[in-house]
């Protein structure tokens, strides 16, 4: 017998839309992604700081944070990086149930991996943002010495360097993260939240 004949969905009494006019705000999953250095986790971090301040319920997912606990036991190559976003997306998911902005901040270079997230939540659920940056000014802010590592071939499957970056075709929001300063982009997350009606 299959652990599908096993177990069954338990419908909460408490449910997202209660939860939405308890905290005054919607849930959603605002998803950065980018290069390595790209300002995702700076950026993600800062919009929260900002929301927090508002009154609102948040949690940023970060890459190094998530890779020490939950996926700690996967490694970079492409398929456990399929693995890293499937859990980040149902774990996303969620927490967007229970009423709280969950901002993601990975890499997550391939579109597929994306699109499956977005698949996993209902339309508006799931915003897009692209931070752009070129890969030298990527380099010039990372601090930890992985491109260079990755350039010496002491990394392996370095997106960007030895493995690919496949690069949003429609986000909701694109920003140029290496031209433009950190307030800006905020403000223009904060706007698109607005618009999509998820914040006052």
């Amino acid at each position: 017998m299959t652990t599908e004949n096993n177990i069954r969905w338990h419908q909460s009494l408490v449910n997202r839309a209660d939860r939405a006019k308890q905290n005054k705000h919607k849930s959603v999953i605002l998803w950065f992604t980018g290069l390595s250095g790209a300002g995702k986790s700076t950026l993600a971090h800062a919009v929260e700081g900002r929301l927090h301040a508002l009154g609102c319920r948040t949690f940023v997912f970060d890459g190094d944070n998530v890779r020490h606990g939950l996926c700690s036991d996967l490694s970079f190559s492409a398929a456990d990086r399929a693995e890293n976003i499937r859990r980040i997306g149902e774990m996303s998911k969620l927490f967007i149930e229970a009423g709280t902005i969950a901002l993601t901040a990975f890499i997550s270079p391939f579109r597929a991996d994306r699109a499956k997230v977005r698949a996993l939540v209902d339309e508006g659920d799931f915003l897009e943002i692209y931070c752009h940056c070129t890969l030298e000014i990527c380099e010039q802010r990372d601090v930890k010495g992985l491109y260079a590592k990755a350039r010496q071939g002491l990394i392996k499957d370095f997106t960007g360097i030895s493995s690919p970056y496949e690069a949003p075709e429609t986000p909701e929001l694109s920003l140029d993260t290496g031209a433009l300063p950190l307030e800006e982009c905020v403000e223009k997350v904060l706007e698109l939240l607005k618009t999509h009606g998820v914040i006052a």
